[in-house]
C-alpha cells in the first residue's frame, strides 16, 4: 500500500520558519506563491525583469525579485519554470546562489529524473507534484479542499528534507487532500505516460477521432462536438466522483451495456502495446530527448502542431457553441498564447 500522509501529519511550523522563494510565476508558481503566503509562510517570487508575469504577482500583493536574488535570500528554492528552461536558469542563476543546507525543490521530476540538474550533495533536493493544474491548486484552496500532492526526496542532506517537504505540501492545500510518498523516477515516468496515453494525448486523439468518424458519416459538426467532447466533462465527474462504477450507475442501462460491448473494441489489445511503447519511451529517455532536442533546436515541429491542432474544425465549431453557453466561462486564446 503506498503512503500517504496528511494534514494531521504535517508540522506546518517547519515550513513558516523558512524564507521560500518561489521562481516562476506561471500556472503552479502563482497557486504556490499565494496558497504559501495565505498560510503564513514567508514569500518571494523569483522573476526577470522582463517577465510578463511581474505585474500580476505584484498585484496579487507578492515581493518579486531577480531569481539571483531570491535564491540568494531563500532558505527553500521551488522551481517552477518550464521543465525545459530549468537547467540553464538553475546552472547560471540559482547554483551559484544556493548555499549548503538549503533546500532545492520541484513540482515535477522531470530534470532529476533525466540527469539534466545535477544539484550538490550538500542541499536538501525533493518534490512536491499536485496532480493537478496549478488554478485547481488555487480554487480548492480557496474554498477550503485540496489537490492531492505526490511527495519524493532525491537527496536529504540536512536529515530534514521529508519532514520540510511535507510541511510546505500542507501549505499549499494538498495535505487536506492527501500527499503520496513516491520517488522523482516514478513521478516523472507515470506523470508523462498519463499525460500522453489518457489524460492529454490519448483524450484529444479519442475526441477528434470520434467526431471526425460522426462527421465524415453526414452527421452535423455541432451534433458531434456535443456528443464526443462536451459531454466528456459530464461523464469525467460522474468518474470522478465514485469511479467507473457510479458513471455506469448513473448512465442508462444502454449506455452502460455499450460500454461493456464497444470499450473493448475501441481500446483494444493493441492500443494495449502502444500503450506499452509509449511507456517504454518514457522509461528508456528517448521522450525526454527527442523534447530537449526539439527546444534547442527552436521548437519548430512543436510550433507547427500547435497551429495544425488550433485549426481541426472542432475547435472552430466548438468556440462558435461556447459563446452561447456563457455559464461555461468559455475561453478563446489569442494567436501565440
Amino acid at each position: 500500500m503506498a503512503t500517504i500522509y496528511y494534514d494531521k501529519d504535517a508540522d506546518l511550523s517547519l515550513i513558516r520558519a523558512k524564507k521560500v522563494a518561489i521562481v516562476g510565476y506561471g500556472s503552479q508558481g502563482h497557486a504556490h506563491a499565494q496558497n504559501l503566503a495565505d498560510s503564513g509562510v514567508t514569500v518571494k517570487v523569483g522573476l526577470p525583469a522582463t517577465s510578463k508575469s511581474l505585474a500580476k504577482a505584484k498585484a496579487a500583493g507578492l515581493e518579486v525579485a531577480a531569481v539571483p536574488e531570491v535564491a540568494a535570500w531563500a532558505d527553500v528554492i521551488m522551481v517552477l519554470a518550464p521543465d525545459t528552461a530549468q537547467p540553464a536558469l538553475y546552472e547560471n542563476e540559482i547554483a551559484p546562489y544556493l548555499a549548503p543546507g538549503r533546500t532545492l525543490m520541484f513540482a515535477h521530476g522531470f530534470n532529476i529524473r533525466y540527469g539534466t540538474i545535477a544539484p550538490r550533495k550538500d542541499v536538501d533536493v525533493s518534490m512536491i507534484a499536485p496532480k493537478g493544474p496549478g488554478h485547481r491548486v488555487r480554487e480548492t484552496f480557496q474554498t477550503g479542499s485540496g489537490v492531492p500532492a505526490l511527495m519524493a526526496v532525491h537527496h536529504d542532506a540536512t536529515g530534514t528534507a521529508r519532514h520540510v517537504a511535507l510541511s510546505y505540501a500542507c501549505a499549499i492545500g494538498a495535505g487536506r487532500a492527501g500527499v503520496l510518498a513516491t520517488t522523482f523516477a516514478e513521478e516523472t515516468e507515470t506523470d508523462l505516460f498519463g499525460e500522453q496515453a489518457v489524460l492529454c494525448g490519448g483524450v484529444s486523439a479519442l475526441v477528434k477521432a470520434a467526431f471526425e468518424t460522426l462527421t465524415a458519416a453526414g452527421y452535423q459538426p455541432e451534433v458531434a462536438y456535443f456528443e464526443c467532447l462536451h459531454e466528456l466533462k459530464l461523464i469525467v465527474d460522474l468518474m470522478y466522483r465514485g469511479g467507473l462504477s457510479y458513471m455506469r450507475y448513473s448512465v442508462s442501462d444502454t449506455a452502460e451495456y455499450g460500454d461493456y460491448v464497444s470499450g473493448p473494441r475501441v481500446i483494444d489489445p493493441r492500443v494495449k502495446e502502444t500503450m506499452r511503447k509509449v511507456l517504454d519511451d518514457i522509461q528508456n529517455g528517448g521522450f525526454a530527448k527527442r523534447w530537449i532536442d526539439e527546444n534547442k533546436g527552436g521548437r519548430p515541429w512543436f510550433e507547427t502542431q500547435r497551429r495544425t491542432e488550433t485549426d481541426h474544425s472542432i475547435e472552430k465549431v466548438g468556440a462558435q457553441l461556447r459563446t452561447m453557453m456563457p455559464f461555461l466561462d468559455p475561453v478563446t486564446l489569442k494567436p501565440g498564447e
